[in-house]
């Protein structure tokens, strides 16, 4: 077995073709656009066979650089933070407790859905947390984090390889099911965005006329540097943060930054044209995100998934099954049946499958096509990306007793 290892640059260089390759893709199959499917994840998604190919038939396993890709969600979550003014905030407070409530309750199930299998197919004891989630909401870097110690405990010596190849399947399955979703439920119910909301990320794809917010290069580097510059006051802020006792990532940090500066700076310096709701900032973040999820899903080794088993595709259907339930019949319905809700509930696959950042890349393919949400995109992130991941390490802490 030999590999192929692609350095940073041509990691990214290929991470922008692949998503051209999906965009081709999504524009020649009309199904791929109707059902909202970003573009980022058909080009990765194809990127990842083409590896599985190389490593199966030509015995040489591709190895991607990812170091620009953690740069790239820092940039994401940042804008998503310059985005979210304390109005926002604070009109959101009652959908922001009800989507936590509903992910904690969605969190106990999931979790009784993977001791349930662990009983009845006669897995390890060790592989619930792996099979629950650990792995499905809390992803890769989650993982990872509690392999070690699941081993150890129970004995479990292949408990990596198991909940790596749950976390993957989940982000791939969170790709394809929240588009979908949203699409039924809007058609179904007739929803529509409403008049006069600014895109969070992302450009319309249709723009019938001109904006007083059009983009130059002024506008681009403004927003460019008011993003490095809460970027870098995050990385200042780290210290601070872990002497709190708080194990926070950085993405959060740059998302708790980046709402501070945008409900402060406007307020003390009117006179600077802050990139808060500007299509500058709605196209970096866009470009931010994509990138990122190309590179993400492209540098998945889905050979690491060979022989895991009829099992795991079994508890993985189940996973499947009861999240689409969950998310039509009692997040939809408890959001308030809205556009707003709509598109919650195509991110709400990726809090319950997959990752925050793909959780956003559902969100955002649905509000280019119908529309935007911007709400949705400040409520969503501080559930899946903050709260969310605190109760989870509790519940993860209670199961691996």
């Amino acid at each position: 077995m030999s590999a192929i290892e692609i350095s940073g640059l041509l990691t990214f260089t290929i991470a922008i073709v692949v998503f051209f390759i999906g965009s081709g893709i999504n524009q020649a199959i009309p199904p791929l656009r109707q059902f909202n499917i970003p573009e980022a994840v058909t080009g990765g998604l194809l990127a990842a066979l083409a590896t599985l190919i190389a490593y199966r038939f030509l015995d040489t396993a591709i190895v991607f650089d990812l170091g620009a890709r953690d740069m790239l969600l820092l940039y994401f979550f940042t804008g998503i933070g310059l985005n979210a003014r304390v109005s926002d905030l604070v009109a959101g407070g009652r959908p922001l407790v009800i989507l936590l409530l509903l992910t904690v309750v969605y969190l106990i199930i999931q979790n009784l859905i993977a001791l349930g299998a662990v009983g009845v197919l006669g897995l390890p004891e060790g592989l619930t947390v792996f099979l629950g989630s650990a792995s499905l909401i809390g992803g890769h870097g989650t993982t990872i984090a509690w392999a070690p110690l699941i081993s150890a405990r129970f004995g479990v010596a292949n408990a990596l390889e198991v909940g790596i190849a749950v976390a993957t399947l989940g982000l791939v399955l969170a790709s394809l099911a929240g588009g979908p979703i949203a699409r039924y439920l809007i058609t179904r119910h007739g929803l529509k965005s409403g008049r006069g909301q600014e895109a969070v990320v992302g450009l319309p794809k249709a723009v019938d006329e001109r904006t007083d917010d059009d983009i130059s290069h002024v506008s681009l580097l403004r927003t460019v540097l008011v993003l490095n510059l809460a970027i870098l006051i995050a990385f200042g802020l780290e210290e601070a943060v872990e002497w709190t006792g708080l194990k926070l990532p950085m993405f959060v940090v740059c998302l708790l930054v980046g709402i501070a500066l945008t409900n402060t700076v406007p307020r003390l310096l009117p006179r600077v044209r802050w990139p808060t709701r500007t299509r500058a900032l709605a196209l970096v973040s866009d470009l931010a995100l994509n990138v990122f999820l190309a590179m993400s899903l492209m540098s998945m080794q889905l050979w690491s998934i060979g022989g895991l088993g009829l099992a795991l595709v079994l508890v993985l259907a189940v996973q499947t099954v009861a999240a689409v339930a969950f998310i039509v019949f009692v997040v939809f319905p408890a959001m308030g049946r809205d556009y707003q809700a709509a598109v919650i509930s195509a991110g709400f696959t990726g809090i319950s499958l997959g990752a925050t950042p793909t959780a956003i890349a559902n969100m955002t393919a649905v509000t280019k096509t119908h529309g935007p949400s911007p709400r949705a995109f400040i409520i969503l992130p501080l559930v899946s990306a903050f709260f969310i991941d605190i109760i989870n390490a509790a519940v993860i802490g209670f199961l691996a007793r």
